[in-house]
Order: C-alpha cells, then structure tokens, then sequence
C-alpha cells in the first residue's frame, strides 16, 4: 500500500514547485510531489529557462554594478500598486539568495550581461545582466528514462527540431554575428557526432533553456529520494479547524486522502487552458487555442481549491502576453519573441497600418493588439508582413531563412496557414484581407524610416532592449530596414500569452491570504498559481521563473520555521 503521509505535498513539477519540494528535503522534511500530467516539468519544460535576479553574483565577471535599492525602485513602478512593498523588496532581495542555491544543487546559471530589462527607461533599470540563463545541462545525468518522463521543449526553440541552443547562441546567430556560422557548425556537429547516445534516444544530450533548468531539478530530485507521482491530478484540498492539511487526488483511476503534516504548496500554472475562465477574466476576445503552453494543464485546479478554502485571488484579468501563431500538426501555437525584432518586417492590423513598436517587449505587444483592437476592431488578428529581403536572412516562426530552406521546400500544407505570399503588396493584402493602401502606405513610410535610422511613429530601435535581437551588420539602426523587395510574404499573429498572472494572493513568504489579509495556515502558493509580484508587467525576461523559485526558497524557510527577514526594511518606510 503506497504511503500518503508526508510533511509537504507539493502541487505541480514546474520550476517553482520541483525547487520547493528540494529545498524541503534538503531540510529534512519527508516530500511528495503531484503532478497532473504525465510528463514533468510544465510549463517551465518548454521556456526559455531565464531567471531575473537582481543584483546576482555573476554579474561582476560582466563588470557589472547593481543594488538591491534599484532594483527595488524599478519593480516597484513596474507593478503600478498591484503588488505589495514588501512582497517585492522579498524577491529582489531573495532572488540572488535562490540563484546561489540553484547552482549548489547542480543547477548553475550565468548573467546575459547585454540583455536589458524590458523597461530600459525607467528609474532603476539596467542595460543588462539581471536576466540569467542556464548552463548546458547534460541529459547523461539523467538517463534516457528519466529524460522520456521530461517534457520536451518547442520545437521554435531547436535547430531543424533537434539541436538545442542556449541563449548566448541563439543571439549570435539571430544577430548575424561574424562568429554565427561557426557557432551553428559547431551546434550540429556536436550532435551528430554524437553516436552512442543518438543511438539511445532522438533528444539531444546537451539541454539548454527551460530543460536545462528541469533536467538540472529532475536530476537533484533523484538523487534525493523524493516521491513522485505523475498523471495525478489534485481533486481538491482538505482543511480542518481552518489549517489546509492535505489533499485529495485521483490516483491510478481512484480518489485518494493524502495527509501533509506541514503544509501544502500550490505550485500548478496559470488557468490559461480554461477557456471558461478565460471567459471569465480575460479581456476579449480569448481562446485558449492561442496559449503557448502545454496542452490539457494549466485549468485552474488549484485556483478554484484554492479560492473554495477562502483564499483570494488577484490580477486575474492579466496574462503573461506574448505574439503567438499557429503550426500544422504542432501541439501548441508558437510565441513569436525575438523574430519581430529583425530589420525589415512591421506588424499591421487590418487598415494595414501599423500599430505598435514591433522590437518591444513581447507582453507590451500583446496589450497593444488589444488596445488597437477595441479602437479599429481589426488588431486581433495582426500580421506580421516582411519582403524577400528578410525571407533570405532570417528565421520567423517555423521559417529557416530562405538561403537555407527557400520557398520550394517548405511543407506545401504552410502555404495559406503559417504564411501568405504575395508578388506585390497589393496582391499579398487581397489575399489576407486587408488594406492594400494602407499597407503600401506602411511600408514607404518604414522604408524612410530605415534610410533615416529613426521610426518617428513608434521609436522601433530607439533603446538598448530593442537592439538586442537586431541585425549588428544594419545601418543606422539595427532594427529598420526597407520593405520594398518582392515577393512579400504575411503570418498572422493572435493575442496569444505563455500564462496567465492571475492567482491566489500571497505574502513575502508566499502563504495564501483570505481577502481581509490573513494567511491560511498549511497553504503556499508559487509560479503562475500565484498572482505575480510584478503586477500586470513584464520587467525583464525570467520574471515568471525567477519569482516562482524564489518565492519556492521563501516558503519552505517559513515552513520549517526559519522565515527570511527583511535585509532592508528602510526601504519600506522610505516608500
């Protein structure tokens, strides 16, 4: 009979939930974690892997100088009042306290020190270095079995769908760095000289991004002893004299009592694949169709357990919106991230007239699709339109550039589904149904713009973060250049997110809070299950991960009774 007795359930095996259930073994405490799918790792399986950590240790090998304080100042505006003070001096002074933790227990990760906050003009940011990526982790360590049980990553996130590339990399070769081409030679011939352990399994053995990060906490996991059970979903919570003490899940085709001594930690998503809640919350239109994360998780479950044990939810009207595009025979649409950024492409709606800066943040983009919406009904969809020039030297979505991959040997069934192509503007707008004016009207005005070096309508290229992803070898300004070159091609783009921020309200030390502010004793929450400490925005890349194992870090101190205090609390009375 399987035992379901422990001191910490652990809810999910996303980043946040896998570091809560480590960090309580390495204190001692007897842990389970449940896990709704049948594969680990979650939504964290398939991102980008990124943490955002302020002040971090490895950012004075990049030469690099930051401070709690600013940090501290930058979120803060950032959440605009929609997330307590000290919940947000928590994070920004936990998170490096995490990261050193993480790389002690066989997860380590360096600063990206040209990676600039996605806000580069607010008080407190910086032009990188907060973003943190992954060290390469090794599948080896893992096993071929263990390695089936971990969720695969996107396919947008693999050369030719089976080559991993870290984010150093993808920049080189997005960028057109002189050392690209040698950085992609080296990335294949790694991995098809790679005999003995192709020979074992189709998955590269060198993990980057999100399943760096996993495969690095499935590995401590193991060697831990921790219980897992996968395909378990959490029917609901049990609660006696006002304390969570346990739950009830359905295992192996049965409901199932299963006791935490300690506490319970939610740590399950977001609800972005309920369409009802969507519905609900979410500004419209909404499908959940439109989500880049796993299908059949991220329901809500452990928002509604949640809320029916008196916890209060928060920021549910907002997601963590991303550019998304549907892939035939893909299991989820793509986020588009960085494409957008690459000189010669603009995004319209349907007058053809652009609408929005396409280099800038990926969230920011997806509130400007719905604001340009709700002004001209014609913003959901958009289209990302580009000419033959960009088609030849860049990737976009499931595109290789055409001087690899030219039209003639892309899957014939893309044709009218993943892109649309024109011989001219006006025919390629007759064929997706907007403006032909208009668009020939954008693209002579984005045409000037990339003579000048200066988009005078939405300032595309005007700062660090926008540069980032753009063309080094573009003058003036890496992210314009003309579109005038024929043929010209279109994708379509949804209002798409890759979660959701709204959740069950916490404290500093990630307890569930009723709506009058007080903690329910024995809960915890963390990731997407939780509303977001950055409030409704997006202050740099790793702000999803980052906060859900930080906040991981925090829970599982308090639990044991060792809760972190605050190293600055005249921060809070400066407020």
């Amino acid at each position: 009979m399987e035992q379901n007795e422990f001191d910490v359930v652990v809810v999910g095996s996303g980043a946040g939930a896998l570091l809560a259930a480590i960090r309580a073994a390495d204190e001692g405490l007897k842990t389970l974690v449940v896990e709704k799918m049948p594969l680990l790792g979650g939504t964290s399986a398939t991102s980008g892997g990124g943490i955002w950590i302020p002040d971090n240790h490895d950012m004075g090998k990049a030469g690099l100088s930051d401070s709690v304080q600013a940090a501290f100042r930058y979120v803060k505006t950032c959440a605009r009042g929609l997330a307590s003070d000290d919940r947000i001096l928590a994070y920004v002074e936990t998170a490096r306290h995490m990261a050193r933790y993480l790389a002690g227990i066989g997860v380590p990760y360096r600063c990206v020190p040209s990676y600039a906050d996605y806000y580069p003009t607010l008080a407190g940011a910086m032009p990188g270095g907060r973003t943190m990526d992954p060290i390469d982790f090794n599948a080896g360590k893992l096993g071929p079995q263990d390695l089936e049980l971990l969720r695969p990553t996107c396919p947008g996130q693999l050369i030719f769908g089976r080559m991993h590339i870290n984010a150093f990399e993808a920049r080189s070769l997005l960028a057109r760095e002189r050392k690209g081409k040698f950085v992609l030679m080296w990335i294949m011939a790694r991995y098809f000289l790679d005999y003995p352990w192709r020979n074992k399994t189709r998955r590269d053995r060198r993990l980057t991004g999100g399943q760096a990060l996993l495969g690095g906490l499935f590995a401590a996991l193991r060697q831990r002893g921790i219980t897992l059970w996968l395909d378990t979903p959490m029917q609901s919570l049990t609660q006696e004299g006002g304390r969570v003490t346990g739950l009830v899940v359905r295992r192996n085709g049965q409901d199932m009592a299963v006791s935490a001594r300690r506490a319970v930690v939610l740590g399950a998503g977001g609800f972005e694949r309920n369409q009802q809640m969507r519905e609900q919350y979410l500004p419209q239109p909404t499908d959940q169709a439109w989500t880049a994360t796993p299908p059949e998780g991220n329901t809500g479950d452990a928002h509604r357990a949640g809320a029916a044990v008196g916890g209060a939810l928060h920021l549910m009207a907002h997601t963590w919106g991303a550019p998304t595009l549907f892939v035939p025979k893909e299991e989820k649409y793509r986020a588009m991230f960085v494409e957008r950024s690459m000189p010669g492409c603009m995004v319209v709606n349907a007058r053809g007239e652009r609408f929005l800066n396409e280099s800038g943040p990926y969230p920011e983009f997806q509130q400007a699709m719905y604001a340009n919406h709700a002004q001209t009904g014609g913003a959901v969809p958009a289209w990302i339109v580009f000419d033959a020039t960009f088609r030849a030297n860049y990737p976009i979505g499931p595109l290789m550039p055409s001087a690899a991959v030219p039209d003639a040997k892309l899957r014939k069934s893309w044709l009218n589904t993943v892109y649309w192509k024109g011989e001219t503007l006006q025919e390629l707008a007759g064929q997706i149904g907007i403006d032909p004016q208009g668009l020939l009207a954008s693209a002579r005005r984005m045409s000037e713009f990339s003579r000048t070096g200066k988009d005078l309508d939405f300032g595309r290229g005007d700062n660090v973060f926008d540069r980032y992803y753009g063309d080094v070898n573009v003058k003036p300004n890496p992210n314009l250049a003309p579109i005038e070159k024929g043929p010209f091609y279109a994708m379509k783009l949804h209002p798409g997110d890759i979660g959701t921020k709204g959740g069950l309200l916490t404290d500093r030390d990630a307890r569930v809070l009723t709506e009058d502010g007080q903690p329910i004793a024995g809960l915890y929450c963390v990731g997407n299950n939780s509303a977001s400490v950055m409030g409704p925005s997006y202050p740099g890349a790793g702000s999803t991960l980052g906060p859900a194992m930080t906040f991981a870090f925090r829970a599982i101190a308090h639990i044991v009774g060792k809760p972190i205090a605050l190293e600055h609390p005249e921060l809070l009375e400066a407020v």
